[in-house]
């Protein structure tokens, strides 16, 4: 409030103080080597800037390789990227020259490369989320992220990560890519970058990726992206993430209530197929719509609000607060427990 009193908005013909100050400091808190960034607002306007940074890096590798069951975003460069047929199919073509492979598949991945190589469509960048939020709160194998990296790097292609979900403490870390050990070239950061208030979003990249915006910042630009007021919420949220610990928070929480939930999972599994999750990220996965949704009825009855995917309502995510209390995880699991016996007395019938 004292930032839309003091300087709701600037001009991008000026320097701001507090763009620059919140751009020096995610070059902190970032895997080392992204040092620059573009500040939106919104998820989708994060990737829009990656695709366009990635494809002017190099032009003469102009493909784009993204995951099945990802999401991106829904205009038409974060739609290309994303994979729900539904969601595409209604606009007619998407942007040429994008790929999609089988997540958490390395062998699949290479084989795309090599193919892609020899017919002179060399891979210019992959496009992925580390944990697939939209399509289900998929957790990658150990290997597979560094995996990605290694491949990226034996083709010379750029890695970007789509930590809009993912980023700013929500899986236990400040970001998903920290639990694997890889820097991509480029993130991307909305959502919770903005306190989960102020539409806010970030593409962060190295120098040599930016670099191509060096001689004409122009190239890509935004109206309202970076205003002080953003700007002023997300190093606002920084501060609380970083002084209170709440990535830290986040995997001890996580950790209580994933056991919390499988206990009251156990004894359902002609309905649960799985529960997972990393920090306060996590899932029950059901067999059927039908299921998940009566789930998501019975935890709203219990004051509880839990939500499906875009890809499905099969999988349930419970994505708490970072500063959500022992208690309040407790009952989370309690009524989850209480919501699945419930269900068990009186079954759902498959439409």
């Amino acid at each position: 409030m004292h930032q839309l009193r003091r300087q709701p908005l600037h001009s991008q013909d000026l320097l701001d103080p507090l763009r620059a100050m919140l751009s020096k400091t995610l070059a902190m808190i970032t895997p080392p080597q992204l040092e620059f960034s573009f500040f939106c607002n919104s998820g989708t306007e994060t990737v829009e800037a990656a695709l366009k940074l990635a494809r002017a890096y190099d032009k003469s590798k102009q493909t784009v390789v993204c995951a099945t069951k990802g999401f991106h975003g829904k205009s038409y460069g974060s739609l290309s990227a994303s994979a729900k047929a539904e969601f595409r199919i209604p606009f007619g073509a998407m942007l040429p020259n994008i790929e999609h492979v089988q997540f958490n598949d390395l062998p699949a991945l290479r084989r795309m490369f090599s193919t892609l190589q020899m017919v002179g469509e060399d891979v210019g960048a992959v496009l992925l989320e580390p944990i697939q939020g939209e399509g289900g709160v998929n957790i990658p194998s150990d290997d597979y992220l560094p995996g990605v990296r290694a491949l990226c790097d034996e083709f010379g292609a750029l890695l970007i990560l789509d930590e809009v979900q993912t980023g700013m403490g929500r899986t236990g870390k400040m970001f998903a890519c920290e639990h694997y050990g890889v820097t991509p070239d480029i993130i991307c950061l909305a959502k919770a970058f903005g306190g989960g208030v102020v539409p806010a979003g970030a593409c962060i990249g190295t120098r040599a990726v930016f670099s191509r915006l060096f001689s004409n910042p122009f190239l890509h630009t935004t109206t309202f992206g970076g205003n002080p007021v953003a700007c002023a919420a997300a190093l606002a949220t920084i501060h609380e993430l970083l002084d209170k610990r709440l990535p830290e928070r986040a995997a001890v929480m996580g950790a209580r209530m994933l056991e919390g939930l499988r206990r009251a999972a156990q004894g359902h599994p002609d309905i649960i197929v799985d529960v997972r999750g990393k920090g306060l990220l996590m899932a029950l996965e059901f067999h059927d719509n039908e299921t998940g949704f009566e789930f998501g009825k019975q935890m709203l009855e219990r004051g509880i609000l839990v939500s499906g995917t875009l890809v499905n309502a099969r999988v349930i995510r419970i994505e708490p607060p970072l500063t959500i209390g022992e208690d309040q995880a407790d009952y989370v699991c309690e009524s989850a427990a209480a919501s699945l016996n419930a269900m068990m007395n009186h079954p759902v019938k498959a439409g």
